[in-house]
């Protein structure tokens, strides 16, 4: 049934972003419902907690969904071919996974509208053109590689392929067309809940071997001539460009506002440890399982990974690999799959929304429908490698992540989108740093592409070391910019009752404030994005255009020598 506007959601609708008044109202999630109108903070640890269970959802499942079958064969390649030396770059990771969906997070709740929507209305279709070309198809190649990790899966599990593949695109398809979005979030909570087969996993592969040095000192750990692609790879998989796409429409979606971000940006920390808590599990069972064998150094794909496992941890080791590559399969290519749709009808203007119905959505459920069905078609050609190309589109995943980025910043630096609630310095250092980080990785895959015979190791070290110095750099800055701001934006503090020396040595009783009143605080409370045609569209520099313009070449070069590297996968060379 079409979601009835009551009057005060109509007097929102008017006065802020959001297009689809399906997005405005009472927030619904598996575990409950919070009401629109509730602005009064909640006391209670009880009432936080139980707050922050209807919240959750966006953050947890674009996190979780990222240890899909491509993230696990990338892990498991490292550890199989590498050990457990490649963790480092695992710890480092984590806090730019935070920085980033933080900010598509709170880019969600503050304008109430898509990421592609808003790089449509700030930077013109041409921009947004290039934005959504470059995540359909990264969506479309990952959800291939979850097909084909379905299709693995099957196989060690004692299925057959085709059926397996073809019932796990259904199952897809049927989560999505309830018109509740609470229903189909209490399906991705089941699939995240048997996600946790990884811990006894882990438990079986020794509980991990990796030492201080594999955590803290960047290393590549032994000659590979692939090694320059599977850093770019897990850096692509642990922080995916749709991760944010996916997590700021899910934002708009399930009706996060403002007042509750906070609890927004505690799932969006807990997921992302879990996330990266289960990569470093299965790069650590890995490890364990080929450490001092002959296939060591000799990734093959996710299926060889699983039988060696199985030959040295033993068959429930083996099944429950196959277990944890199927469910996140399924995890991620909802996921992708989502992320696509979501976007895809931003830029169309049509409704999209897991609260309708599909015939009042016909456009985003089609596009979800098409999406799956092509690629599940694909994943069952004859002659796919499920190997080295699983781990390509990762690695293409890590080459488009700056440009994903770069608009993710400068949409978190637009006042008249975000007004009080654009990025804090330090915070525009930490993403800064990101974005220079991921250009010299994929630098490094076309050097290394062009001139194998460069050494990885004196390389992989300096890249670790600058961008440990930028982090390094942004935490100083946090501490500056944090009086800095109390300076700026309080306009009292807190002070107890008692007696103040003032000019003249005149004494003074003061009586107590118990809490500071922050301008900046006042602010927020009232800030939502207004309506995105009457803002002016921001000033195109000469150069920030060349900038952007730079890089899309660099990246289209950067692009060409991955695609190059799948043909050569796909040819067996």
């Amino acid at each position: 049934m079409e979601n009835r506007v009551s009057s005060p959601v109509a007097t929102d609708l008017a006065r802020s972003a959001v297009v689809d008044p399906a997005h405005l109202g009472d927030i619904q999630g598996a575990w409950g419902r919070l009401p629109v109108r509730e602005l009064a903070p909640r006391r209670s640890w009880r009432g936080r907690l139980a707050a922050l269970a209807v919240v959750a959802g966006p953050g947890l499942l674009a996190m979780v969904a990222d240890n899909d079958a491509g993230g696990i064969a990338t892990y498991a390649e490292a550890g199989q071919d590498h050990g457990s030396r490649l963790l480092w770059l695992l710890l480092l990771l984590l806090p730019v996974l935070i920085v980033n969906q933080e900010m598509a997070a709170r880019l969600g709740a503050v304008s109430g509208v898509g990421h592609t929507r808003l790089i449509l209305a700030r930077f013109g279709r041409f921009w947004s053109a290039l934005a959504l070309g470059d995540l359909v198809v990264l969506c479309g190649l990952t959800l291939v590689t979850e097909f084909i990790g379905v299709r693995i899966a099957a196989g060690l599990l004692g299925l057959p392929a085709r059926p397996a593949v073809v019932l796990s695109g259904a199952a897809l398809l049927a989560a999505t067309l309830s018109g509740s979005f609470r229903r189909w979030e209490r399906v991705m909570y089941l699939l995240i809940a048997v996600d946790i087969a990884i811990i006894p996993l882990g438990i079986l592969g020794g509980g991990g071997h990796a030492g201080v040095r594999d955590l803290l000192v960047p290393g590549i750990g032994g000659p590979d001539p692939d090694a320059a692609v599977l850093l770019i790879a897990l850096a692509g998989t642990t922080i995916a460009p749709w991760q944010m796409f996916l997590q700021q429409s899910l934002v708009v979606d399930k009706r996060i506002t403002p007042r509750w971000l906070g609890y927004e940006r505690v799932e969006t920390v807990v997921g992302a440890v879990l996330m990266v808590a289960g990569a470093a599990v299965v790069m650590t069972a890995t490890a364990a399982a080929f450490s001092g064998t002959p296939l060591a150094g000799h990734f093959s794909d996710a299926g060889a990974v699983a039988q060696g496992i199985g030959a040295r941890l033993g068959g429930a080791a083996r099944t429950l690999f196959a277990v944890v590559l199927l469910d996140g399969a399924l995890l991620g290519g909802m996921a992708v799959t989502l992320a696509a749709s979501y976007a895809c009808s931003e830029m169309a203007g049509a409704r999209h929304s897991l609260h309708r119905a599909p015939l009042r959505a016909p456009v985003f459920y089609g596009i979800i429908a098409v999406t799956i069905a092509g690629a599940a078609g694909v994943a069952l050609l004859p002659g796919v490698a499920p190997g080295m190309l699983t781990v390509l589109v990762q690695a293409l995943a890590g080459v488009l992540l700056p440009s994903a980025t770069i608009f993710l910043l400068l949409l978190s630096n637009d006042t008249q989108v975000l007004g009080p609630w654009v990025n804090p310095p330090w915070l525009n250092w930490v993403a800064s740093t990101v974005v220079a980080g991921m250009l010299l990785l994929s630098m490094l895959l076309v050097i290394t592409s062009l001139h194998e015979s460069i050494p990885l190791a004196p390389l992989s070290a300096a890249l670790g070391t600058l961008t440990l110095a930028g982090l390094l750099a942004a935490g100083v800055l946090t501490g500056w910019g944090r009086r800095a701001w109390a300076r700026a934006e309080f306009l009292d503090t807190a002070r107890p009752a008692g007696i103040r020396v003032v000019g003249g040595g005149e004494l003074v009783v003061l009586p107590p404030r118990s809490r500071p009143v922050s301008r900046l605080a006042q602010r927020r409370r009232r800030w939502r994005t207004p309506p995105l045609d009457e803002l002016a569209r921001p000033p195109l520099t000469r150069g920030r255009l060349m900038g952007m313009v730079a890089l899309r070449i660099y990246l289209v070069g950067a692009v060409c020598v991955v695609a190059l590297r799948g043909v050569q996968a796909v040819l067996g060379r």
